[in-house]
């Protein structure tokens, strides 16, 4: 009995991982998320089952503890059994808590790491995470919790670091209301990028301040430091906006 965890990657499934691709090719069901790009899919093997569990902010969506059903339950039949995830299992994936249930059933799970769209989203508009002199380090942060809560904005907005923020966009303006009021300064370069590294990527470039949601439905990044000077858009989005 096995179960793997494997990241498709940001979108484009040619950013997938050969070891990936392997895992794919030999499953023999393969429960995939929403998120996951349905090219990625060309590498199953005919045959695979494939199973939709999809996860998506806003809509209905497929309960956590049924998808550990499913895989405990295809695993016990002796199948080769692939969850297959958008960007890395372990980064906001949820990656850890399915781990975690197929333990506690005696079930065998190796993870094969994806590339996160935290730093490869970015990278296709040309932003680093991290740049010498502008940001000492980056952080990964959700905008959207089920309990409700917040994260730690004053924290944030002190850290120096480049913000990459996951599932914020429903959340857009509480999270720009959030370090504004924790002190960041509203001309901080930020930017909104929807379907990164996919033919139909969008993005917005401008400042936390003037930072919109508008016309964006997501997936999407929001990334939040001076490292956003360096997307190659944002002069002709800037000209964009002032005309």
């Amino acid at each position: 009995m096995k179960v793997t965890l494997v990241g498709a990657g940001p979108g484009d499934a040619e950013l997938m991982t050969l070891k990936a691709a392997r895992a794919l090719g030999s499953a023999d069901v393969i429960l995939v998320d929403e998120l996951v790009s349905r090219d990625c899919l060309a590498y199953a093997r005919t045959g695979a089952k494939v199973i939709e569990v999809g996860k998506r902010g806003g809509c209905r969506s497929t309960p956590q503890a049924f998808i550990e059903k499913l895989l405990v339950r295809y695993a016990r039949q002796g199948k080769n059994v692939v969850r297959l995830k958008g960007g890395d299992p372990f980064v906001f994936g949820r990656g850890g808590e399915e781990i975690e249930a197929l333990r506690r059933h005696g079930i065998e799970a190796e993870v094969i790491p994806g590339v996160t769209a935290g730093t490869a989203v970015p990278a296709a508009l040309g932003i680093p995470v991290t740049h010498r002199g502008l940001a000492r380090g980056v952080t990964f942060v959700t905008g959207h919790a089920n309990d409700g809560t917040q994260p730690d904005w004053h924290a944030l907005a002190r850290s120096g670091t480049t913000l990459v923020i996951y599932m914020g966009l429903r959340n857009l303006e509480r999270i720009v209301a959030g370090l504004e009021t924790a002190g960041m300064d509203a001309a901080t370069p930020a930017c909104v990028i929807e379907n990164g590294t996919l033919g139909g990527q969008r993005q917005l470039v401008a400042t936390l301040g003037t930072l919109s949601a508008a016309g964006f439905e997501g997936p999407a990044l929001i990334v939040i430091g001076d490292v956003v000077r360096f997307a190659r858009c944002a002069a002709a989005e800037n000209a964009a906006r002032a005309a």
